[in-house]
């Protein structure tokens, strides 16, 4: 890329995939596979909608929204990008300029620098920097002086999203900052929020996903602690620590796999006025689902496992479960589910007037309350099941749910959750199973030809 512009180089592991870059006078967007990479035996794309070969009919402005849409799906969001953008002294509005501040530890594998850094990375000086529990509480209670994403002057954020967290490393339970060298983050640390209507948020999180892995959804670890303000912690399914160093397995989001930028992660991107509701160009199950079937290594897996974690979000009351809370692990022929992720019942933060919309619709419903037996049927459908088959998958997951809610509930009172966010979970969930188990009798009796 010789035109004029700005240029980054992106990294997957010590090797350079390729090149983005940015012209600021038609504010265009270009990213190039570097021919080593592209030739490469194992050589993937970073994602579907980047494939090693540009269509040839793409044009140049094509290519820019998709390139922009891509790589902005990187960045947090909110206030955390609020104070990158103060932290690194540049517009949010700046992408490359964010890209090039936060790139180095982002979601996946990539990483970007703003040259072709000759040294690989695992030959860098270990450089990590303890943080006590001691030290993490303090920051978590000044985080109205200091944002808790800014540590020793540096951004520690990369992850989108807009909850307060930062990246770490943890080994035998102590915890680093990564300044350089071989290690990676391998660990999301989320505090408590600030607003006092979400502060049962990390016990309301921990007791969600471990009701999932008890359910045998597949789902990232977490563990609740409190230094003693709660503290959850979320173990990276992106990383995996080798004799080495840490290594960087290459995933992307919902968004991403869609090809849609971040303002699209909900299916009514424009919200649900009246004015506005019928628009549904946002990420939506049925887009998923589709885009499993095109593009994923093991298609009937993988829509089994999208739709137990649509049912399992309907059960908790996640109406926030939107197209940047799913991942995809891409490899050089495929891409293949993630773990789940940021799960939360919303009902039980009552305080907290959150939407009572459903992300992503089910069927045509974008509430609980209006999901009918048909709407079931409908999703089932999407992913590629009869009537019958997901009335049985409906069934047997809320039976799981149903026995595992009591030992789950015992297991977050241990941890330090508070009995009434415990208490409001559980009859959520309680209630929510009865509904669904009666909805799934119903599903049934209905016939395909009436979908």
């Amino acid at each position: 890329m010789n035109e004029p512009g700005h240029t980054l180089t992106v990294w997957i592991g010590d090797q350079v995939a390729g090149h983005l870059h940015h012209h600021p006078t038609t504010n265009r967007f270009a990213f190039a596979y570097a021919d080593a990479w592209r030739e490469a035996r194992d050589a993937f794309a970073l994602g579907p909608q980047l494939p090693l070969k540009a269509p040839d009919d793409q044009s140049p402005d094509q290519h820019s929204a998709i390139v922009r849409q891509f790589f902005e799906n990187l960045l947090p969001e909110g206030n955390a990008l609020d104070h990158a953008a103060q932290a690194h002294g540049v517009s949010k509005s700046n992408l490359l300029g964010l890209i090039h501040a936060l790139g180095r530890e982002t979601a996946g594998a990539i990483r970007l620098t703003a040259g072709d850094d000759p040294a690989p990375i695992a030959e860098e000086p270990e450089q990590l920097r303890e943080i006590t529990r001691e030290e993490l509480s303090q920051r978590i209670r000044e985080r109205a002086q200091l944002p808790f994403s800014v540590w020793d002057q540096q951004v520690r954020l990369s992850i989108a999203g807009y909850q307060d967290k930062i990246a770490i490393y943890e080994h035998d339970s102590r915890l680093f900052l990564v300044n350089g060298g071989p290690k990676a983050s391998t660990v999301i640390v989320k505090p408590v929020p600030t607003r006092p209507a979400l502060a049962s948020l990390p016990g309301n999180e921990f007791m969600c996903m471990q009701l999932a892995r008890a359910a045998g959804l597949p789902v990232a670890d977490t563990w609740l602690e409190h230094v003693p303000e709660p503290v959850l912690f979320v173990r990276r399914f992106d990383r995996k620590e080798t004799l080495k160093g840490v290594k960087r397995l290459h995933l992307i989001d919902g968004c991403q796999l869609l090809g849609l930028s971040v303002g699209m992660k909900y299916e009514r991107p424009y919200g649900d006025g009246p004015d506005v509701r019928n628009i549904r160009d946002g990420a939506s199950l049925r887009a998923l689902f589709q885009a499993i079937n095109q593009h994923s290594l093991q298609p009937a897996v993988d829509r089994l496992a999208l739709l137990r974690w649509a049912i399992f979000q309907v059960l908790i009351g996640n109406t926030d479960a939107h197209g940047k809370n799913l991942s995809f692990f891409v490899h050089p022929s495929g891409v293949s589910l993630a773990p789940a992720y940021d799960m939360v019942c919303i009902p039980a933060l009552k305080d907290a007037q959150l939407s009572g919309t459903l992300a992503m619709a089910v069927g045509d419903a974008f509430t609980e309350a209006d999901i009918t037996p048909f709407d079931w049927a409908q999703l089932g459908q999407q992913a590629g099941l009869r009537p019958s088959v997901m009335a049985q998958q409906m069934t047997g997951l809320i039976g799981k749910v149903t026995d595992a809610q009591k030992i789950v509930s015992e297991e977050a009172r241990k941890r330090g959750v508070g009995q009434a966010p415990i208490d409001a979970i559980s009859q959520h969930v309680i209630e929510a199973c009865d509904r669904h188990r009666t909805a799934a009798t119903q599903v049934k009796a209905i016939k395909t030809d009436w979908l």
